[in-house]
């Protein structure tokens, strides 16, 4: 898991914007995930489509679904992409429940099925080798040293997000909505 890997010597002052005015935490800690997806190129102007949904226990509560507003090179770029706007929702989110005096069980847990990114993303060893996509790859990092962030592989098919991004099939489209709309007693 990402959170274990060293990540001072990258990123020495990464840290959580935690509201100082914030109320004193009570209760249960919350666990939050989310799954993120990109469509590369899917539309007819070759624009990429970001998708994504983000759980607090285990309702959704925030989802978005949105055409990329720069073109992408590759999957990676599309991906990393994703990636950087669901890791800025998920701060706002983290933010708001703090303010509401929510204490949290660890880092928000998001899963990508690309696995190129999770790889950049959770090994501190690893490098960009396309400078255009700097700003969101170190913005991404950054999250992960702060301990914001801890992302995981997820299969394609397991992708809960692929429903904001993809044309798919109606028995796909089913399987991606039951996991939606259950609700865990």
């Amino acid at each position: 898991m990402s959170h274990q890997c060293d990540w001072v010597d990258f990123y020495p002052d990464a840290r959580e914007n935690i509201p100082h005015n914030a109320p004193k935490p009570r209760g249960r800690s919350i666990v939050t995930f989310g799954f993120v997806d990109a469509d590369w190129a899917g539309s007819n102007n070759r624009r990429s489509h970001t998708g994504f949904i983000i759980y607090v226990q285990s309702a959704p509560v925030l989802w978005y679904s949105k055409k990329q507003s720069t073109i992408e090179t590759s999957t990676y770029g599309a991906e990393l992409c994703a990636t950087r706007i669901c890791l800025e929702a998920i701060e706002g989110l983290r933010y708001k429940l703090r303010m509401f005096g929510i204490p949290f069980s660890g880092p928000t847990i998001l899963y990508g099925d690309n696995q190129s990114v999770i790889h950049s993303l959770t090994r501190p060893e690893s490098t960009l080798k396309k400078k255009h996509n700097a700003i969101a790859f170190h913005r991404c990092r950054e999250a992960t040293a702060a301990n914001i962030v801890a992302y995981q592989k997820v299969e394609s098919q397991e992708n809960t997000a692929d429903i904001l991004t993809k044309t798919l099939t109606a028995a796909t489209t089913e399987y991606h909505s039951e996991s939606l709309l259950k609700c865990d007693a």
